[in-house]
């Protein structure tokens, strides 16, 4: 059943924008860090290091948070639109296999956008003439951050659900992003569910390990993942067919 309802969610997303946003974000992000880096060659002198620096810190504050927003709006558009949860709370399909289906879909499509912006990175590098070999890291900053992502995206989905409006859940990825960086700084960086991007992607200090270790990032990502299902799937229980 949770295989099909993924698949139902899919079925959405043929033919919509969020394609193009996955792929225009994206390029824009990896254009201002990119011209970033080679503004301050003086002083960033680390070579792909400095590079992911300049990459993370528009990605990770800005864009990611922002994207993550327009996926979690677009997957619940169809259902705000015309008192269509009506018929969707009256398909055999439990509530939680639904919301866990919609989650899943905004997550594969964060994974992808990672893996996209690795391979920005990449070949942002090659066209700013770095020569040193790339850092074999950058697969655990894509990984980390899709998982983190995938965290934010489990809030956001509860904000989507909430509130009908497809620029809220985008707004406030967007205030968490930046609320996230100033969280990092202070050292609350692992207790601030959009602070966990940064963290995992290591986007001020990627030449160091996580500046918080490994379970404490895991079980700070598990538990505001279950509470973002939590709240999504007592509400909608609340709820029920009421869409007015």
């Amino acid at each position: 059943m949770l295989l099909r309802a993924i698949r139902a969610e899919f079925l959405k997303l043929r033919r919509s924008f969020v394609w193009l946003a996955l792929i225009i974000l994206p390029l824009i992000s990896a254009g201002l860090g990119t011209a970033n880096y080679l503004n301050n060659l003086g002083m960033l002198t680390d070579q792909w290091y400095s590079l992911w620096t300049q990459h993370a810190l528009f990605y990770c504050a800005l864009f990611a948070p922002a994207l993550t927003g327009v996926y979690c709006a677009y997957v619940c558009r169809l259902e705000h639109l015309n008192r269509n949860w009506n018929a969707v709370m009256t398909q055999p399909v439990p509530v939680g296999t639904m919301l866990v289906a919609k989650l899943t879909v905004v997550s594969l499509l964060t994974l992808i956008t990672q893996l996209f912006i690795g391979i920005l990175f990449i070949i942002s590098g090659k066209i700013a003439g770095l020569t040193a070999p790339i850092p074999f890291a950058l697969v655990y900053w894509v990984l980390r951050g899709w998982w983190a992502l995938t965290v934010q995206a489990s809030l956001l989905l509860f904000i989507a659900l909430v509130i009908r409006s497809f620029a809220v859940p985008v707004a406030a990825g967007i205030l968490g992003g930046f609320c996230g960086l100033p969280a990092l700084v202070k050292g609350f960086g692992v207790y601030f569910p959009f602070s966990l991007l940064e963290l995992g992607m290591c986007s001020h200090n990627p030449s160091e390990p996580m500046d918080c270790s490994a379970a404490a990032f895991i079980i700070s990502s598990c538990l505001y993942l279950l509470l973002g299902l939590a709240a999504s799937i007592l509400w909608m229980k609340k709820n029920d067919v009421k869409t007015t």
